[in-house]
């Protein structure tokens, strides 16, 4: 069986992942997309650890990937951490893409959540440490080198249509070498 990438939409909490999943359910309906929030696992999310979570998901992709077909997880997820996973080797490669906004824009967003109790100034401030050092190690933690688009302004739809043109892009690169 041939092998296809893998796609992980990334980033510090606040920064849009889980509106832009939604949006790219609609705007790429030939890929299957995930979240690792552990609303998405019902009532086993409590029951199961970061690293299993992670784990179920690329046994998703994996399946998913045996019908020919792409898969978009959204979530934070770290390269070391989809290292560890069983099924990772079976991917042509893992590329992540980064949502990135303003401390001032994720901060607001945070604090005006559900979970608003949650984001103590000092949470706030290690999302903050968190997000620059997405954006310091981008091109040195991640291979391939991880896009980073900022969504501080950007409506989820254009921001969607940004993920997909990426996606379409390592995805027709992928086809096209297979071809050779």
């Amino acid at each position: 069986m041939k092998k296809i990438p893998l796609f992980i939409v990334t980033g510090a909490s606040g920064v849009g992942k889980t509106t832009v999943m939604h949006e790219l359910r609609t705007t790429m309906p030939e890929f299957d997309v995930f979240s690792t929030d552990t609303d998405n696992f019902g009532t086993t999310a409590s029951k199961l650890e970061y690293q299993d979570r992670f784990n179920l998901l690329f046994h998703f992709a994996n399946a998913v990937a045996k019908s020919g077909r792409g898969t978009i997880i959204c979530g934070t997820l770290m390269p070391w951490a989809a290292e560890k996973c069983d099924t990772y080797n079976k991917f042509s490669e893992v590329c992540f893409i980064n949502l990135h906004c303003d401390d001032a824009t994720r901060n607001n967003r945070l604090r005006n959540r559900g979970d608003r109790a949650n984001w103590t100034d000092e949470k706030l401030k290690q999302h903050e440490e968190f997000a620059q050092w997405l954006i310091n190690n981008a091109e040195t933690a991640y291979i391939p080198p991880m896009p980073t688009i900022d969504t501080t302004s950007t409506p989820p739809s254009q921001v969607a249509e940004q993920i997909k043109r990426y996606v379409l892009s390592k995805w027709n690169e992928h086809n096209v070498n297979m071809k050779d």
